[in-house]
């Protein structure tokens, strides 16, 4: 169901100094950095920290639900703007993340970052 979360931070390097000891007990690593944001986990980033400019105390969770198909993202993402969210990003092919990620973006009534993706591409 789960496929990745993330959380905002409003230190980043002090955030992710302490997620680089914690998860590494665990058996995880850093494994992604594009700067304002990091992923962890142990062959995938299951695990994101990241920032953003006026980050404030009442930070948004990114949570990404796994979907089966991009047909069901795109299904997903359709039913979500009708139920009452916000389009961050419509369905599309996330390359930077890696080849066959397929994701939208949306920000769901309490102000969440919600995304569904499926990495077998569009």
């Amino acid at each position: 169901m789960i496929d990745h979360l993330g959380i905002n931070c409003t230190d980043l390097p002090r955030a992710a100094a302490f997620y680089d000891r914690v998860l590494g007990v665990l058996g995880h690593r850093r494994l992604m950095d594009f700067g304002e944001a990091i992923g962890y986990g142990t062959d995938t980033p299951d695990f994101w920290l990241s920032t953003f400019e006026g980050v404030g105390p009442n930070r948004e969770v990114h949570v990404a639900f796994r979907a089966p198909d991009a047909a069901t993202v795109r299904a997903w993402h359709a039913e979500a703007v009708a139920a009452g969210a916000e389009s961050l990003h419509e369905p599309r092919l996330w390359p930077d993340y890696h080849p066959g990620y397929f994701g939208a973006f949306v920000r769901d009534t309490e102000g969440n970052n919600v995304e569904a993706v499926c990495h077998t591409g569009d």
